[in-house]
């Protein structure tokens, strides 16, 4: 017997499977705004040390993404994509604080230069050029001038708090609730999964186009194919996320034994994709000692 709250939890879960038709919706937001996620870690990255994991980032924006798709509530008079794209930055944000991006190399050579400009401001009477700084360091302009931008971008995320911005004011005055947090998690897992569990060149035009944003002509080109047939596969693959994550999350039974004897070979091969992803997820889940919850 457990106690009541994880019960509340699996109740939640058990009624959202059973008849909750909007989840298919939620689906559809999260995967058709994907492209979303790429374009906040890309614009960070670009603001940040080259040593920040880009895919720390990205599974923090798709963690936002689902909350995202889970909690919108179109009253608010926001569209959905500048109320995801919002939520996607602040997480990278807290993201970025959480995992204090400093590396010791960066923090030791920001106090060695700060403690140089000291001396030298205290000995010339005014504040000392970079050159003069290298030159007091023995070490090139460039290095002096890198850790001030590492300085000024750090600077630039503690002052990016999501508390008195916009952001701020579009979230929900309280946090997600337990059940709210056990659905946010297994979806993403579920979406994890589904990519992962692409074929290899299926897997790296979603990866490349909504994740990296890599044009269309350099991955073209890096897989040996026309755009065109990169625009193929791209369909091909939100085609199977699609069918995974509606499956797995399938408001009604009768909906996946439909989905299962539909006959051809094309679904033959989506329910194979499936079947594979939902291994994927419960080999997952034992590997931590928890079994999966579908």
């Amino acid at each position: 017997m457990c106690s009541p709250a994880p019960c509340h939890v699996v109740t939640s879960l058990r009624r959202r499977r059973m008849g909750n038709t909007a989840r298919s919706a939620d689906d559809d937001e999260i995967v058709d705004h994907m492209p979303l996620v790429g374009h906040v870690v890309r614009e960070m990255m670009s603001r940040v040390p080259a040593h920040v994991s880009r895919d720390d980032l990205t599974a923090a924006g798709l963690a936002a993404l689902v909350q995202a798709a889970r909690s919108f509530d179109d009253s608010l008079g926001v569209p959905f994509a500048k109320y995801a794209v919002r939520r996607i930055r602040g997480a990278v944000i807290d993201e970025l604080r959480a995992v204090d991006w400093a590396s010791r190399s960066v923090r030791r050579r920001a106090r060695e230069v700060e403690r140089t400009r000291a001396e030298l401001a205290g000995a010339l009477g005014r504040v000392p050029a970079h050159a003069e700084i290298a030159t007091a360091m023995g070490v090139p302009v460039d290095e002096v001038l890198a850790n001030d931008q590492d300085v000024a971008r750090a600077e630039i995320i503690a002052l990016s708090s999501p508390a008195g911005s916009v952001i701020a004011d579009l979230l929900p005055a309280h946090g997600p609730t337990p059940e709210q947090m056990v659905e946010h998690r297994e979806q993403l897992d579920y979406l994890v999964h589904a990519i992962a569990e692409l074929p290899e060149r299926l897997r790296r035009v979603v990866e490349g186009y909504f994740l990296q944003e890599l044009p269309m002509a350099e991955l073209a080109a890096e897989l040996g194919v026309t755009e065109s047939r990169i625009s193929q596969i791209r369909a091909e693959a939100l085609t199977l996320i699609r069918a995974a994550m509606q499956r797995a999350l399938a408001a009604e039974a009768a909906d996946a034994a439909k989905a299962a004897a539909a006959p051809g070979r094309a679904a033959r091969r989506v329910e194979a994709y499936v079947s594979a992803v939902m291994n994927r997820r419960d080999a997952a889940a034992s590997a931590l000692g928890s079994p999966a919850t579908a």
